[in-house]
């Protein structure tokens, strides 16, 4: 049976205001299973900061309170350790517009913790817009233009459909569907999980993470083909090793992010959903305990990615040139993870 807050309180992190006010706990959280990354070349990603920010600022994507968090989260950086094997540098950059535009509308429309106007009260109506920044409305003339005018008035979705035409002018019809899809997919993971913050519902920890396979990192990984130069064409994507390697990785990446976002997220709501706080209220355990236990689920989902497209590769040069990309993309994810100090900080665990 599913628990709820009613029967059983998520346990608060009792020692996380101690823990902050001590030196931060910095780098690799430890027995955590990851290869290491190709370097990111610093001018490159630099330069590529700098094509987002102009991007940003041209489309008046972000206020100006928020430059400082625009460099803090570092996207250039980001993608040049994502997508190693990327043909050129316009390539990554787009790859980089379609992270700030993901992020400005999780900020904008679902988090009601970043003072940014997200709320979970109508977001099912906001994120169907959000959709159709990238899926476009089809009708009559004059509604379409209205469409249009609703699309550039609002700066969540200008990101939206300015990244998505970007990425789309390299990518193939087949390539841009399937990103399209992807998000439609991590929308439906927003949704459940400002439902269970709504209603204050605990998941079980398989729910949670069924959640999490929607709402995580898949459109930023189901890109590695277009952005490298080459295409997996899709009677082979769609095939279902093809799609459980590619969830393997997506989930691997983002109990990845629920680790090292932990202290962050609960000194800001004690209360916010991630691996370890459902692992503690499902098994009645401590956040320590539970967090060690968030690692080694993580482990097992990375141990079965890694033997699954081993197999998968030795069959076919271009399965193996994509489940390569997608390693790639789990490496330079958790580098990013593992070295941003503006960001992340370690709980006092060990």
């Amino acid at each position: 049976m599913s628990t709820s807050t009613d029967s059983y309180a998520l346990p608060g992190p009792p020692d996380i205001a101690r823990s902050l006010r001590r030196e931060r706990r910095t780098g690799v959280v430890p027995g955590l299973h990851h290869r290491p990354a190709a370097p990111a070349d610093p001018v490159k990603a630099a330069e590529i900061d700098r094509r987002l920010e102009t991007w940003a600022r041209g489309l008046d994507l972000f206020p100006e309170a928020w430059k400082g968090d625009f460099s803090g989260f570092q996207f250039g950086r980001a993608v040049a350790l994502q997508h190693p094997g990327a043909l050129d540098l316009d390539r990554l950059t787009v790859a980089g517009k379609l992270l700030p535009a993901e992020n400005v509308v999780d900020s904008c429309y679902c988090e009601e913790d970043e003072g940014r106007g997200g709320a979970r009260r109508g977001l099912g109506a906001r994120l169907i817009m959000a959709q159709s920044a990238i899926d476009p409305y089809h009708g009559v003339p004059e509604l379409e233009e209205e469409w249009r005018a609703g699309m550039r008035a609002d700066g969540p979705l200008r990101s939206y459909h300015f990244a998505l035409a970007d990425y789309a002018g390299f990518a193939t019809s087949s390539q841009t569907d399937r990103f399209v899809h992807d998000i439609a997919r991590l929308h439906m993971g927003y949704l459940a999980e400002a439902a269970w913050a709504e209603t204050r519902y605990v998941p079980q920890v398989w729910e949670y993470l069924v959640m999490r396979q929607f709402n995580n990192f898949r459109p930023c990984l189901s890109i590695v083909d277009a952005v490298d130069g080459y295409e997996l064409p899709e009677q082979i994507y769609a095939r279902p090793e093809i799609q459980r390697v590619t969830a393997l990785a997506c989930n691997a990446t983002t109990i990845v992010n629920d680790l090292y976002s932990f202290t962050k997220e609960l000194a800001g709501d004690p209360d916010h959903l991630n691996l370890p706080q459902v692992v503690a209220a499902n098994d009645r355990r401590g956040l320590k305990a539970a967090y060690l236990k968030s690692v080694e689920i993580h482990n097992r989902i990375m141990a079965a990615f890694e033997e699954e497209s081993a197999l998968l590769s030795a069959g076919s040069p271009l399965v193996e040139r994509y489940v390569q990309g997608l390693a790639a993309w789990v490496s330079g994810n958790h580098e990013w993870h593992a070295t941003n100090t503006h960001r992340y900080h370690l709980p006092d665990y060990w």
